[in-house]
């Protein structure tokens, strides 16, 4: 479970993310939805651990600063940041050696066909198309089969095969009881697969909408443009 209590980050003058509470629990897939400035990516970085904020996070009772969390959380950046002297099957040892796991291998070797990578194995970091670097970015960070996973605008460059799978794999990290949490600017990315939405705007959580309490999926844009003013 993932929560966030009472977050704000600053850089300098502006503030990013204003006093943000939410929660993510176990087998929920929940989406920070809102338009280019919002804080999604700022409260992502924040979960991650990357960036300094006032507030708490915690992951399954740790601070996400703690050892114990970080163990836990997967995290899928908006820009995939590939070593550009490894390889595509170095990537994904490296992290199972920092994450010290075992038994990966098949795992691995699941995701790399599911995304069209086990041909591109032998392929550096720096060879790859953006779509592809995206793709080895993904692998990385469920193949610590974590209990939280974040993705920032994570569909970004891939291909409509490569987005379908990926929405088969949002519903099978739900299936195992993690905590997803997904950040987008654009609604139609995001149907099917989601349990909660934030709304966010100016750093702040404006909406929180659960899938049982609207009628259709246009619903959904309704709320977003009346939440914020009718930019995407």
């Amino acid at each position: 479970m993932l929560e966030i209590k009472d977050v704000t980050k600053k850089y300098g003058k502006i503030l990013a993310v204003d006093e943000m509470s939410f929660e993510v629990g176990k087998g929920e897939i929940a989406v920070l939805l809102g338009p280019n400035g919002a804080g999604k990516s700022t409260i992502i970085k924040c979960i991650a651990g990357l960036l300094q904020y006032d507030g708490e996070i915690t992951v399954e009772g740790h601070m996400n600063k703690e050892l114990e969390a970080k163990q836990i959380i997967g995290y899928v950046p908006e820009t995939a940041a590939l070593f550009d002297a490894l390889t595509v099957q170095e990537h994904i040892d490296f992290i199972a050696k920092a994450y010290r796991l075992k038994d990966y291998e098949n795992y691995a070797n699941e995701l790399f066909e599911r995304f069209d990578l086990s041909d591109k194995r032998g392929k550096l970091g720096r060879e790859l198309s953006k779509g592809m670097q995206q793709k080895v970015s993904i692998c990385c960070g469920v193949i610590i089969r974590p209990k939280v996973v974040l993705f920032d605008e994570p569909m970004i460059g891939l291909d409509p095969k490569a987005i379908k799978e990926f929405k088969r794999l949002f519903m099978e990290l739900k299936e195992q009881g993690c905590s997803v949490l997904i950040s987008t600017h654009i609604i139609d990315t995001i149907k099917e697969v989601w349990d909660r939405i934030l709304i966010m705007n100016q750093g702040k959580i404006v909406s929180n909408i659960l899938r049982d309490e609207i009628g259709d999926e246009e619903e959904i844009e309704e709320r977003f443009f009346a939440a914020t003013g009718g930019v995407q």
